[in-house]
């Protein structure tokens, strides 16, 4: 199972103005600055899919992509689903009125969008011990429903030592371990996707 195709479909400020919850969708979460645009132009061979900022907190808004998802088999049809690109969480120079409605909006969306399967939660591996990302992972794991999986996909594993590297793989043994700048980890990520998706 690999994708065939990723397209932008439409931005939202919340659950409310969020299309139609009529596909899986897997949403992908992390603190700002952790790779998530280039890992999603990576993960759909999409260039300039996920805009990328140099400015923390950039993505404010939830930004909605449309995945054509296919088979080696010619004779299976193709199948779809959705990824969702959320706000990067631990934002500093914005303002606290607006953070909050990024918080509650984010937080709506996790809590109560019926067609969510999958969080991956990117978390930086030169950093695994950062408050904000265990809340984040305690908070994923209290709303979590029976049929939702929870991926924690650690990037940016090219800047560790080759120790350092094998102790966080020893220490997360269902993790997923990302470079986006030598393309590793990647295929490992879509295929855990796929499988929980599609059962391929």
């Amino acid at each position: 199972m690999r994708i065939v195709e990723a397209n932008f479909m439409e931005s939202a400020q919340s659950i409310q103005d969020s299309p139609s919850p009529d596909k899986a969708e897997v949403a992908f979460l992390g603190r700002s600055n952790v790779g998530k645009s280039s890992l999603l132009n990576t993960l759909t061979n999409r260039k300039g899919l996920a805009k990328s900022s140099s400015t923390p907190g950039k993505t404010q808004l939830i930004n909605y992509f449309n995945i054509k998802f296919k088979t080696d088999k010619e004779d299976l049809p193709f199948l779809y689903g959705r990824f969702v690109d959320l706000p990067g969480f631990g934002y500093a120079k914005v303002s606290k009125s607006l953070k909050r409605d990024w918080n509650s909006n984010l937080t709506g969306y996790l809590e109560k969008r019926p067609c969510l399967q999958i969080f991956v939660h990117l978390i930086d591996a030169r950093h695994t011990d950062l408050a904000i990302d265990k809340n984040v992972d305690e908070f994923l794991n209290t709303i979590k429903r029976g049929d939702q999986l929870i991926i924690n996909a650690f990037t940016k594993i090219d800047k560790l030592k080759k120790n350092d590297l094998q102790k966080l793989k020893r220490e997360n043994p269902d993790g997923i371990f990302i470079s986006n700048l030598k393309k590793q980890g990647v295929i490992d990520l879509q295929n855990k996707i796929t499988e929980y998706l599609f059962g391929n």
